[in-house]
Parts: structure tokens; C-alpha cells; sequence
């Protein structure tokens, strides 16, 4: 297959362009500059991200995987939060603009979207059914999927990947956690009733290949079937690292240092991949003591 990817240059979208290539597939990218760090064989195209991309250049297309956005874990001032809306709401309706353009399209847009279209839930269960929450997050979430949505009025195959926090070596939300940890200060977040839904990096690129792979299309949740609370979280992880977790982290602490953003980390997310495993994708990492086992050495 031939295919098309944003945000390939990431700690997710490099770990995709890998997997394309190893198993055979033609891969190009688009991206502000060229990455010395993809594998060469994967072809640069060029895109803002602000303005229509110009798909001309690329002869021929079978799926798009489109990962690309503004970190959220950053103080969110005025500015930040209007670059995390451009580059997934803004981006994401140039991308399918241009795909409209194209004589020939491709059969399917993947596009990534996140569990914060879930908003503050609480110890309800979250399937992809479920109604967004509210907040600027869930706000953001709806408008994402709503643009790529839109591809599918042009015959496009659409899948909308809900990514839960994604445990990796080498990025994501990991490599920070470990740092407390392993100087034993470690702990829950305030009471650490809160739900943490997250996956492994490497059962994320399979799911966004099944997608493309098989016929699986709307919303589907990224995260492995075994939300934990967070105190729980906390508690895997100091033992991962053989330390213990008996500092707790007090909300008034993460306010201070990370303003509005801080909320965030305190929601409580309980989501379960219910359409992904109805459709036959099967976890390789689907406990949190054995993924943090495989990722902590």
C-alpha cells in the first residue's frame, strides 16, 4: 500500500513510518522540513500545516494516517491553546480540502483525535458511543473529528482514533513520569481516584495499521481494555522502578506549575476499546504491570 502520513516526525508517527517500511509499504510525509531521523526510503513533502497541502506531487495514495498536532503537556496561555486548535481543527480541514482536489483518492483517512472528547467523567465506563464531554479538550475533540469527517462525503473510508496517554521508551508521557519516580518521589495525583486510560506505544501503531487494513471506520477508542485508577498507575510504576510512591502530588502544586493544563491531569477517564476489540484487534500489551515491565528496564 501507499501511503500518506502526518505528523511522521513524532515519538508515534516515526514508530508508524518504521512499521509501514518493514512490512513493505511506500511511505511519504508531510512536514515543515525534511527529518534526518526518518529512514530515507520515506518521501519528504512539504506542508505548514497552515495552508492547503499540495498532494499533486504525490503519485499515488491508498490511506492516509494524519498525526499531526501541537503538544498538549505545556502550559496552556492564550497562544499555546490557539496552536493546539490550529494545528488539529485548522490542519485538519486544509488536509481533507486537498483531498477533495485529488482525481484519485485514497479508500481511507485515519485521523488521530484523543480521550479528551470524553471530557471529566468520573467512574463512568466510556465506549465510543459515549457523548463528548465539555471543556476546551472535548471542545477541540469534536471539531477535529468533525473536519476529518468530512472526507467521508467524498467516498473516504474515516476513522477517527481516540489516543489515550501513550507508554513508549523514547516519548510520550512516560520518560517524564519516570524521572520523580526513580528519585522516590513519586505518588498519586490528589486522592488518585481518577481513571487513566492509556496504551502502549506499539499496540497503538498496530491498531492504526488494523484500521488501515481492514474496514473498521468512525470513532475508535486507543487505549488498552485495562484502565487503572491513578493511584494504581502510580503504584505499578514506583514498583516497576523498585521505589516507593508515598508522596502525593496536591492539585494546588500542579496548578502553579502548569496553570489551566493542570486540570487536565486530574480528569478522570475511564475508557474501554469496545469497537476496536468488537472488530477483532487483540491487545499485545493490554495489562498495565506487564506493559510497564516491558517498558522499564
Amino acid at each position: 500500500m501507499d501511503f500518506l502520513i502526518t505528523g511522521a516526525t513524532g515519538f508515534i508517527g516515526s514508530k508508524l513510518v518504521n512499521a509501514l517500511l518493514a512490512r513493505g509499504d511506500a511511505v511519504n510525509y508531510l512536514a515543515r522540513r525534511r527529518s534526518a531521523k526518518l529512514d530515507g526510503r520515506a518521501a519528504f513533502h512539504s506542508w505548514n500545516g497552515e495552508t492547503l497541502p499540495s498532494l499533486n506531487s504525490v503519485p499515488r495514495l491508498d490511506a492516509i494516517i494524519h498525526l499531526m498536532g501541537e503538544p498538549i503537556a505545556q502550559r496552556w496561555s492564550p497562544d499555546v491553546k490557539e496552536r493546539i486548535r490550529r494545528s488539529r481543527v485548522d490542519a485538519t480541514r486544509q488536509l481533507v480540502s486537498a483531498i477533495r482536489t485529488l482525481r484519485y483518492k485514497p479508500s481511507i483517512l485515519i485521523s488521530a483525535s484523543a480521550v479528551g472528547y470524553y471530557g471529566n467523567r468520573g467512574d463512568e465506563v466510556l465506549t465510543e458511543t459515549a457523548a463528548p464531554g465539555s471543556g476546551f479538550l472535548a471542545d477541540i475533540c469534536v471539531d477535529w473529528e468533525r473536519e476529518a469527517q468530512r472526507a467521508s462525503e467524498f467516498g473516504l473510508r474515516v476513522a477517527n482514533v481516540r489516543i489515550a496517554t501513550v507508554l513508549g521508551r523514547e516519548g510520550g508521557a512516560l520518560p517524564q513520569m519516570l524521572t520523580p519516580f526513580r528519585w522516590g518521589v513519586g505518588g498519586r495525583f490528589g486522592s488518585g481516584k481518577q481513571w487513566i486510560s492509556w496504551i502502549h506505544v506499539d499496540d497503538l501503531v498496530r491498531l492504526l495499521l488494523y484500521a488501515a487494513d481492514t474496514n473498521v471506520s468512525g470513532p475508535l477508542n486507543g487505549a488498552a481494555p485495562q484502565p487503572v485508577t491513578n493511584a494504581v498507575f502510580t503504584r505499578v510504576l514506583a514498583h516497576a522502578v523498585h521505589r516507593p510512591a508515598i508522596v502525593p502530588v496536591p492539585r494546588f502544586a500542579m496548578n502553579l506549575a502548569l496553570g489551566e493544563m493542570a486540570g487536565f491531569l486530574f480528569d478522570s477517564l475511564r475508557v474501554v476499546p469496545a469497537a476496536v476489540e468488537k472488530a477483532g484487534f487483540r491487545f499485545e500489551h493490554p495489562e498495565l504491570t506487564e506493559t510497564l515491565a516491558d517498558l522499564v528496564r
